[in-house]
């Protein structure tokens, strides 16, 4: 089983680059099934059902989220809507949409997703820790494969996720940080980690972002209306190989640059 996850996907251009890429990747990598988070796909934040269609139907099997997710209005429906769009499980009970899924591989094996969202230095929701060992036991009655999304802020508690649940799940990536780690490994119980995957998105602004309001933001502390940068587009993603009981036996960063 082999699993391409796609770092947070940024506007336009990310869109347009997982589009020119996702079918190959798949091909080359021999790639079952592949997940991407999305929370940032419309216009830098959020995510719209035109977003999230055009993702979906090039060839990513399911959609992760965060807490840019509620950006835009019509998500909400679409969250309650879409099973193949996930927000974090540790939000409060009520909350649209769904934090677990189970999709289907090219060949028809199943494979557990779980999306949860970090408290350190985030808003404040329900323990993930918690919810992340319940949901990861509920998934693994009937799969063997699970691969969880956490969107977190803080590396310590991305790595503190990870030894957590190590021999629990396939493996444990972060996402939110739109910056690539180079930690990626194989932890002792066969989890795979990374503290983050990175950002699919323009290269040469901040974290995705033109960098003229961001600059400005940070020399007058003043509100500034944040647009999606321009110039070469960067997508970011690992690739997750695991044998028939969901054991990890490799983890590999991707890094592709395209002139847009």
């Amino acid at each position: 089983m082999k699993v391409l996850f796609i770092g947070d996907i940024t506007g336009k251009p990310g869109r347009r680059l997982v589009v020119n890429r996702v079918a190959a990747l798949r091909r080359t990598h021999g790639v079952d099934v592949v997940i991407a988070n999305g929370e940032n796909a419309a216009g830098g934040l959020g995510i719209t059902p035109d977003a999230a269609i055009e993702l979906l139907d090039a060839g990513v099997d399911l959609l992760t989220g965060g807490n840019h997710s509620w950006h835009h209005r019509d998500a909400y429906d679409l969250l309650d809507s879409e099973p193949r769009i996930l927000r974090p499980a540790n939000y409060p009970p009520g909350v649209p949409g769904r934090g677990a899924a189970v999709v289907r591989s090219t060949a028809g094996v199943p494979v557990g997703v779980l999306n949860l969202q970090g408290r350190v230095f985030m808003p404040e929701l329900d323990d993930p820790f918690r919810q992340a060992r319940e949901q990861a036991e509920s998934l693994r009655a009937s799969v063997a494969t699970v691969i969880v999304d956490f969107h977190a802020e803080a590396t310590s508690e991305k790595v503190a996720m990870g030894w957590y649940l190590d021999g629990f799940v396939t493996a444990v990536v972060g996402t939110h940080t739109h910056v690539q780690t180079a930690d990626e490994r194989i932890l002792p119980q066969g989890t795979a980690y990374i503290t983050d995957v990175g950002m699919t998105g323009p290269r040469d602004g901040i974290i995705g972002m033109a960098r003229e309001a961001i600059l400005e933001r940070f020399l007058t502390q003043l509100p500034a209306r944040f647009q999606v940068a321009p110039g070469p587009v960067q997508l970011n993603a690992v690739i997750i190989a695991a044998d028939v009981d969901g054991r990890a036996k490799s983890i590999e960063r991707l890094l592709i640059v395209e002139e847009m």
